[in-house]
C-alpha cells in the first residue's frame, strides 16, 4: 500500500484576538461569550494546538453546498429515527405515506456520523454538537445510545424497505450512502464489523467508510490519508473532512476472522469486538495434539489492523483500565501517549524481576503457532523465538500510532525469506515478535526491524497455561485477560473474510 501523507490544519485565528468563536460561525446560547466558558474552550484548543503543520490554510467550503451533498430529505430522516427508536425497519413507513406529494431528491452524497464519546481525549460530546449543527440530529449517532448493528438492521433497513414500496428517492439515498466514524481504531472495526453483515445478508451495496481520528492510536485512520489525529478548534476542518468523505476515491481493506476456543467455564471479560458464538469449529487439516474438553467456550470477532499476544497486550489491559478508573487522564492523544509509556515501564517488560527460570519469561513456554503460507492449504508449524515476549499479527502498515515495525524491507531480503512486499488488502498477515521493551522501543522509533517470523494466509494459535495463569491479548486497541487452564488448551485461531471492506481514502 503506497504511503499517503498525514494531513493536518493550520488555526485560523487572529492572534489579537483571543475570543473562542463558535466552530461553524453561528453565534449560539451556549457559546463561551454568553456561558462564560472561554477559559474552558480555551484550554482545549492549546492541547489542539500541538497538532498543527500541514498545508489545508485558506481552504474554504460553503456550509449550503456541503449540506445539500450530504443532508436526507426530512421525511427519510425521521423514518429512519423512528425505526431505531423502535427497533423496527418497518416503523417509519408512515412517514413516506405522509409526505403528501412532497417531491424529494437523494442527495450526491447522503451521510450518517457515528461518534464515539469515550474515544482518545473525549471529544466526542464536541463534536457530536458541532456536527448536528452542520447536519441533522438524526443522521449524527452517538455509539453510546444507537450501536451500529442497530442502525444496519433498523435505520438502514427502512430505507431499504421504503425502496422496495417503490420509493425511488429512498433506493437513490441507499445506494449513495456512505459512513463516517468518529473515533479510534477499536470504534472504526466496531462500525466496520457491524456493516460487513451485509454482505452476508446479500444486502449490497456496502456502504463505504471515511474516518475522523479520535482515538489515541488512529492507524487505520493514517493507512487511508485521514492523518493522525483531528484539529477540533478550526471551524474549516469538519466541513473539508465531510467535504472529503463525500468525493474521495475508494480503497479495500482486508478483514480478519479471530475465533477463540476455551474451555467451558472460562470467564472472560471481552471486548464488544468479540461475541460470544455457538458456531465454531477449527480446522480439521491440523490435527490437535492432546484432549479437548467436553464443553467450550467460544467467541469470534473480526480485526482490521492488528492481533497481539503478550506483554505489548498486558501493557494495554492495564492502560485500559486506569483511563476508565481516571478518566481525567485522558485529556488527548498526547497526554495518553506519555501516561501510556510511563505505564510500560511500570509493567515489567523493561526491568524484569528474577524469576526461577528466567526461560519463563518468553512466550515460547505458553504458546505454540501454526501458519498456512501464501498459496499454501497445509498448516506449518512456526517456532516462536524464545525472546520474544510479544507477538504482533498485522494487517497494516501502519502500528502503534503510525509507526512501521514490519520496515521497508528490501527485494533481496523479501526472496530470501519468501515474503512478498506488505499490502493491506494482499490476503496476508505479517507476524513480528518484540522482545523486553528496549527491543520495543527501537522497534517503536524505527531504529530497527522487529523481530520477522512469519506472513501467512491463516494462523492457528494455542496457549496453555503452566506457571503462568493468564495470557494478555488485544485486537485493535481492545485488550482483555485471557484466563488459561493447565489441563487443556485455548485456541486462536486468524482467516481472511472472504469480502473486503470498502474505505474512503481521505488523502
Amino acid at each position: 500500500m503506497r504511503k499517503f501523507k498525514q494531513s493536518c490544519f493550520l488555526p485560523e485565528l487572529n492572534p489579537d484576538d483571543q475570543t473562542v468563536r463558535p466552530l461553524f460561525g453561528e453565534e449560539r446560547m451556549d457559546s463561551p461569550s454568553s456561558t462564560g466558558d472561554t477559559t474552558r474552550i480555551a484550554s482545549r484548543s492549546s492541547v489542539i494546538d500541538s497538532f498543527r503543520g500541514c498545508g489545508l490554510t485558506g481552504l474554504r467550503i460553503d456550509k449550503e453546498e456541503l449540506k445539500r451533498k450530504i443532508l436526507m430529505p426530512q421525511y427519510l430522516r425521521f423514518a429512519m429515527r423512528d425505526s431505531i427508536r423502535l427497533k423496527d425497519p418497518t416503523a417509519g413507513e408512515n412517514r413516506f405515506h405522509d409526505k403528501s406529494g412532497e417531491t424529494a431528491v437523494a442527495p450526491e452524497a447522503p451521510m450518517v456520523i457515528f461518534i464515539n464519546p469515550r474515544s482518545g481525549g473525549r471529544h466526542g460530546p464536541m463534536l457530536k454538537e458541532r456536527l448536528q449543527l452542520l447536519m441533522s440530529e438524526e443522521q449524527v449517532f452517538d455509539l453510546s445510545d444507537v450501536k451500529p448493528h442497530e442502525f444496519v438492521r433498523y435505520g438502514l433497513g427502512c430505507i431499504e424497505k421504503l425502496a422496495d414500496q417503490g420509493d425511488s428517492c429512498a433506493k437513490e439515498t441507499r445506494e449513495r450512502m456512505r459512513v463516517m466514524v468518529a473515533g479510534g481504531d477499536g470504534t472504526v472495526g466496531w462500525v466496520l464489523g457491524s456493516l460487513g453483515e451485509l454482505n452476508k445478508l446479500g444486502r449490497v451495496p456496502v456502504p463505504p467508510v471515511g474516518i475522523i481520528p479520535l482515538g489515541t492510536g488512529n492507524d487505520l485512520s493514517r493507512s487511508f490519508g485521514w492523518g493522525g489525529s483531528f484539529p477540533f478548534a478550526w471551524k474549516s476542518a469538519i466541513k473539508r473532512s465531510l467535504d472529503r468523505a463525500c468525493t474521495g476515491p475508494l480503497g479495500r481493506l482486508d478483514s480478519w476472522r479471530i475465533l477463540l476456543s476455551m474451555p467451558a467455564g472460562t470467564t472472560v471479560d471481552n471486548p464488544h469486538s468479540l461475541s460470544i458464538t455457538e458456531d465454531y469449529a477449527l480446522d480439521e487439516g491440523l490435527e490437535i495434539e492432546g484432549e479437548l474438553p467436553e464443553k467450550q467456550t467460544c467467541y469470534e470477532g473480526v480485526f482490521y489492523n492488528y492481533f497481539s499476544v503478550g506483554m505489548d497486550a498486558q501493557v494495554a489491559y492495564g492502560f485500559h483500565h486506569l483511563r476508565n478508573e481516571k478518566p481525567y487522564l485522558a485529556q488527548g492523544p498526547i497526554a495518553n501517549k506519555i501516561i501510556y509509556s510511563g505505564y510500560t515501564c511500570t509493567q515489567g517488560w523493561f526491568f524484569t524481576p528474577c524469576s526461577s527460570d528466567p526461560s519463563l519469561r518468553g512466550l515460547r513456554n505458553i504458546l505454540r503457532m501454526h501458519v498456512k503460507k501464501v498459496n499454501c492449504s497445509e498448516w506449518e508449524q512456526v517456532p516462536v523465538p524464545s525472546s520474544v515476549r510479544a507477538i504482533v499479527v498485522l494487517n497494516l502498515h501502519n502500528y502503534g500510532s503510525g509507526r512501521n515495525p514490519w520496515g521497508n524491507l528490501k527485494p533481496e531480503y523479501l526472496e530470501k525469506r519468501g515474503f512478498v512486499e506488505a499490502h493491506a488488502d494482499d490476503g496476508l498477515l505479517e507476524i513480528f515478535g518484540l522482545k523486553q521493551g528496549w527491543h520495543a522501543s527501537f522497534v517503536m522509533v524505527e531504529l530497527i526491524s522487529a523481530k520477522h517470523i512469519a506472513q501467512a494466509a491463516a494462523i492457528r494459535l494455542e496457549v496453555r497455561g503452566g506457571e503462568w495463569k493468564d495470557a494478555y491479548m488485544q485486537m485493535d486497541g481492545e485488550p482483555w485477560k485471557q484466563p488459561m487452564s493447565k489441563d487443556f488448551s485455548t485456541f486462536v485461531e486468524i482467516t481472511r473474510v472472504p469480502f473486503q471492506s470498502l474505505m474512503i481514502n481521505g488523502d
